[in-house]
């Protein structure tokens, strides 16, 4: 079995193989224009620990300082999101939390602004090629996205959620 360091605490945890595998992550914008940068990935998989150190400590604990103590943080069921080392770290650091059902569906409106960004990237007359391209086409639909896209995905969130409840957690149109 693998050890994986813990570079806060410097403990090592047991695990069996990598998590997940992700090469870019981004956190994300608020209506009050607020928003974090694209983070790459310098390859490899995402484990809890690099989750934790790459991703949280550095983005999610000032983005949500940042933010206000009435803002929820939310991410996935992924792996390196739900394991016990992330819990306590986001505990330790007063960082709130939305928790999902196991089997709930993904009603995050970061994966719409994925979507978007995702859209205009293949409408682009040519395609990115090697990673620092496609990182560097990313960097410029983000930054030409209108404020008002996101405004519009957060608006409707009650409204999706109503939608999933009624539907029991079944299909729904989003």
């Amino acid at each position: 079995m693998a050890r994986a360091r813990d570079t806060l605490s410097g403990h090592k945890h047991r695990r069996k193989r990598p998590l997940q595998r992700w090469r870019v992550a981004y956190l994300g914008r608020d209506s009050t224009n607020c928003q974090t940068d694209l983070y790459l990935f310098a390859g490899g998989s995402v484990t809890a620990v690099r989750y934790r150190d790459e991703i949280l400590h550095p983005f999610v604990r000032p983005f949500i300082a940042a933010m206000g103590t009435d803002k929820v943080f939310m991410d996935d069921n992924s792996r390196p999101h739900r394991a016990r080392l992330v819990r306590s770290y986001l505990e330790s650091e007063t960082i709130p939390q939305m928790t999902w059902p196991a089997r709930s569906p993904d009603l995050n409106p970061i994966e719409h602004v994925w979507d978007m960004l995702g859209r205009r990237i293949a409408g682009r007359s040519v395609s990115p090629g090697p990673l620092h391209e496609l990182q560097q086409a990313l960097l410029q639909e983000l930054a030409l996205l209108p404020q008002q896209a996101t405004n519009d995905t957060i608006a409707s969130m009650r409204r999706r959620c109503q939608t999933c409840i009624s539907a029991r957690g079944y299909h729904t149109r989003y």
